[in-house]
């Protein structure tokens, strides 16, 4: 009797210590609209998170149409995260369809963003993502919002957040020193639709496309043939079709215009594991390297 004693009093200060330790919080479900975002999500959550992607490599995020298997995601998500600025049209009938009662993170609050004209009206540029600086903003917002729901993980998400911050320095400066090493006048090139303002923005290039910022307008025979004036005016001599859109209508202003193909771009969506874009990192030194390589050739 005496040792049993002897044992559960040695053993009662640990069990005094591992009861005031807080809890290790279980596995957050999380859901992002699309891969960019999901893999962003992940880098600051780490194996704290599990991240779903609504739209799946390669997909598009502007005419996704979701699935009943989409909306039970949603469901069971305990955080969701949009980019916003228009990009999913789509979520506010998943929300309502899937029976949500959660209000989605949107992580580009706070970014500087830039308008266009579409239509005859002026609209926000959703493709935010394609410039780092911006992507650190989202970063900001996904450790708190994920910091919110997981208090006990908060030091982690940070730590994450602060790494994943300096790879998104690297990034800008390595995109900086391939193009700030051309000339300005030679960094112009044809995409399939407006994607790539923010990029522009940040690099100073000049990118044309025969549709605006959504896959799903429509070019004018008006349009498509102003933008064939235009390139042939500012001697654009490479274009580029896109992993998530139909390269069909790029394609005919480039045999209009002599432009010589540039390869594949990815712009809203990551590729899968196997191909050259399987991490927002990955994807935007691939599409740096294509566009100045590409540049370079031209020149």
């Amino acid at each position: 009797m005496r040792s049993k004693t002897l044992l559960l009093s040695a053993a009662l200060p640990a069990l005094i210590a591992a009861s005031a330790m807080p809890a290790s919080a279980e596995t957050l479900k999380t859901v992002a609209s699309f891969t960019v975002l999901a893999d962003v999500v992940k880098q600051v959550g780490g194996d704290h998170v599990t991240v779903t992607s609504l739209v799946g490599p390669n997909g598009d995020p502007h005419e996704f149409e979701p699935s009943p298997a989409d909306a039970k995601h949603l469901k069971a998500a305990q955080v969701t995260f949009v980019s916003g600025e228009g990009l999913e049209g789509w979520m506010d009938r998943l929300i309502t369809a899937s029976g949500y009662k959660g209000t989605p993170v949107t992580v580009s609050e706070g970014i500087d963003t830039r308008t266009m004209e579409e239509d005859g009206k002026t609209v926000t540029d959703p493709h935010v993502w394609n410039s780092p600086v911006n992507v650190k903003i989202w970063v900001k917002n996904i450790e708190k919002a994920l910091s919110d729901a997981d208090p006990a993980d908060a030091a982690a998400f940070k730590a994450n957040a602060e790494r994943y911050t300096r790879t998104l320095d690297e990034l800008n400066s390595y995109a900086h020193a391939k193009f700030d090493a051309m000339p300005e006048d030679r960094r112009k090139v044809l995409t399939s639709h407006d994607a790539f303002g923010y990029f522009g923005r940040e690099y100073k290039v000049s990118f044309l496309a025969p549709l605006g910022v959504s896959t799903e307008t429509e070019a004018s025979a008006a349009d498509v043939a102003k933008l064939i004036e235009q390139i042939k005016t500012e001697h654009v001599k490479t274009y580029f079709f896109e992993n998530s859109n139909d390269p069909r209508l790029v394609k005919q202003v480039a045999k209009a215009t002599g432009a010589e193909p540039g390869g594949e771009l990815y712009v809203e969506s990551l590729s899968d594991a196997k191909g050259p874009a399987p991490t927002y990192e990955k994807m935007f030194r691939y599409n740096v390297d294509q566009i100045t390589a590409a540049i370079a050739k031209s020149s």
